[in-house]
């Protein structure tokens, strides 16, 4: 089955106000961000969006959040991004802080039919006990608090259930991929892509490089195209806009001298 859309904006057509999302990337990396502009231009809203974070430097789901269009975060980090922040302590936007590593398992299982599963990240905190503010109501107080989860006890230690996660649509980004929808990605890229891709009913890739059927080696498919329906080949401008997002350089590199 051939699944490349000519466009990135056909391919997020059907995506209406309210779905909920599940975004790969890391910081900068892997980040599907021409899916997520062409969301942006067609103007849905009222998102929820389950992502390990939610953009940075005005690039990735920074361009949804900063117009209004998110309404609920799943995810593990808030880092830099001072307007996720500020929605967030307002009382604007309902934040769901879930251990990184739940996170990503929370998706995968969603995506491999597992409808929960018992972890012991959290147990003796609020996330297993409840009360971590979901929503501020912008005076401070808490609006919305975390309910408190089932924990048991297995081999004498105590252990937190956590639920599956399955979202409407996925967007993804890979280094390669093929008609049918078979994916690769590439080193660091390669975070919570793979993930995101299992736990959507309706699973979008942005490809780097579209290749023909037979042209990925099998035993490099990171994600087999039984989980995509829809691949978008990216133009060798897309290909090569991607941003630092923290610049190091050495002292001699900042002075302008040559070591060694």
């Amino acid at each position: 089955m051939d699944k490349v859309v000519a466009t990135a904006l056909e391919a997020v057509a059907d995506v209406p106000d309210g779905a909920t999302l599940a975004v790969g990337g890391f910081g900068l990396s892997g980040v599907p961000n021409v899916l997520i502009q062409a969301l942006y231009e067609r103007g849905v809203a009222g998102l929820g969006v389950v992502s390990n974070n939610c953009g940075a430097m005005e690039s990735g789901l920074a361009v949804l959040l900063a117009a209004g269009r998110i309404a609920r975060v799943t995810g593990s980090y808030i880092g830099a991004n001072k307007e996720f922040a500020r929605q967030y302590l307002a009382g604007e936007l309902e934040v769901e802080m879930i251990p990184q590593g739940t996170l990503a398992e929370r998706l995968r299982a969603g995506g491999a039919g597992i409808p929960a599963f018992y972890t012991p990240a959290g147990v003796g905190t609020q996330v297993a006990d409840g009360g971590l503010p979901w929503r501020y109501d912008g005076s401070g107080g808490v609006a919305l608090a975390s309910p408190p989860k089932e924990v048991r006890e297995f081999d004498g230690t105590e252990y937190v259930l956590e639920h599956g996660i399955r979202t409407d649509f996925a967007l993804v980004r890979a280094a390669k991929g093929d008609r049918h929808g078979n994916l690769v990605f590439n080193k660091s890229a390669r975070n919570f892509n793979p993930l995101a891709a299992m736990a959507g009913r309706v699973t979008i890739a942005e490809v780097e490089e579209l290749v023909e059927p037979g042209g990925l080696d099998p035993d490099a498919v990171h994600v087999p195209g039984i989980f995509v329906q829809r691949v978008i080949a990216l133009s060798p401008e897309q290909t090569n806009a991607k941003m630092i997002e923290k610049r190091t350089v050495s002292a001699s590199a900042a002075t302008g001298t040559v070591s060694g």
